[in-house]
């Protein structure tokens, strides 16, 4: 098969049964904050070395492998990094994704200071909704979980071009780390409460190994949403689809709706249906993988859509990743001698 043909049958499941739906793309390590849960300062400083232009995926390239992802079952597509805005020209390749035959639902997570510059843009490319960080409302504790860039007002900002812009429902994503921002969830709840706005509260996860993740650092989900309860009561609802990872809450008053991320509580591994693509070409199956299979490589020597689908097929049905769960059963071992993947590598 040549490339730019066509390819016909979806992935076989994993080695678990699960399917090929989801197909989160780097396009950039880089980053205009420095969070310390996944860039943290001392480590990616000025002079870190980040990836050279020519080792990462042009858009092209981005273009054929979204195909055959796509083809392969993976219709969700997201754009991550790094921070994806800093990858200059990013609406050409959106409307490159968008006119992708099988995309279903193309999305983007940002921490959204550069929205204000390029939502109308990104929108008129075709993209479909955003997802945007943002940890805290008090400059103070929003400076401790950005690593000093940013402010909250530059992420409202954001928020609202992604409004007026139309790019959604748009979610909000809160890290919750203890003793830092905790306090602060319910002040977030009200805040979004009565709007469009999914916020949504993700537990404290060891993604990479320089984030010095320690369990007590981790706030569970159960007592955000108690927190969240007892102010603005709330009930649980259906997931959108199958594999979706946040547990979905709405507030009983009508005020709209909430999530909450249970990686380390409350493991769904079972329903995952993930595959990421870092900005390098390295397929990664898990989060939390120690390696990915380089598609880079094969795809600039000439490889047909064929021969990239069988290493990508291949790479799924083998997969038996099931770190979360292995987390619970044994944290020490896990957390102390086995490297992963650094999140800015592959996104959230």
């Amino acid at each position: 098969m040549t490339p730019g043909a066509g390819v016909a049958s979806a992935a076989p499941p994993d080695a678990f049964g699960r399917a090929l739906r989801d197909l989160r793309i780097s396009v950039t390590d880089r980053c205009n904050f420095r969070c310390p849960y996944c860039m943290p300062e001392e480590i990616f400083g000025a002079d870190f070395p980040f990836q050279p232009r020519d080792a990462i995926l042009r858009f092209e390239e981005i273009e054929r492998l979204a195909r055959i992802f796509s083809a392969l079952g993976a219709t969700r597509q997201r754009l991550t990094g790094g921070e994806p805005l800093l990858r200059a020209q990013l609406p050409r390749l959106v409307a490159r994704l968008a006119a992708t035959p099988g995309i279903r639902d193309l999305a983007l997570t940002t921490n959204g200071v550069l929205l204000p510059r390029f939502a109308g843009a990104l929108k008129e490319a075709g993209l479909s909704r955003v997802t945007i960080s943002l940890d805290s409302l008090d400059p103070e504790t929003f400076a401790q979980m950005s690593g000093g860039r940013g402010t909250p007002e530059q992420v409202l900002a954001g928020i609202a071009a992604a409004e007026q812009a139309g790019l959604g429902p748009i979610k909000i994503n809160c890290v919750v780390k203890r003793g830092v921002n905790e306090h602060e969830v319910v002040a977030l709840a009200r805040h979004f409460h009565g709007s469009k706005t999914i916020l949504r509260f993700i537990e404290y996860m060891d993604v990479g190994t320089t984030n010095a993740w320690d369990r007590s650092q981790v706030v569970p989900a159960r007592e955000i949403i108690e927190r969240i309860g007892a102010e603005l009561p709330i009930e649980a609802l259906a997931p959108n689809y199958a594999g979706e990872v946040a547990q979905r809450y709405r507030y009983r008053d009508g005020g709209g709706e909430i999530g909450f991320i249970t990686s380390v509580s409350q493991p769904f591994c079972g329903g995952c249906t993930r595959a990421r693509l870092s900005a390098d070409g390295r397929l990664f199956t898990c989060l939390f993988a120690a390696q990915g299979l380089d598609l880079l490589t094969p795809l600039r020597a000439g490889a047909s859509d064929e021969d990239l689908r069988a290493r990508i097929v291949g790479r799924w049905a083998a997969r038996r990743d099931r770190y979360s769960e292995e987390r619970a059963e044994r944290t020490p071992l896990l957390t102390t001698r086995r490297r992963r993947v650094e999140m800015f590598q592959i996104g959230g």
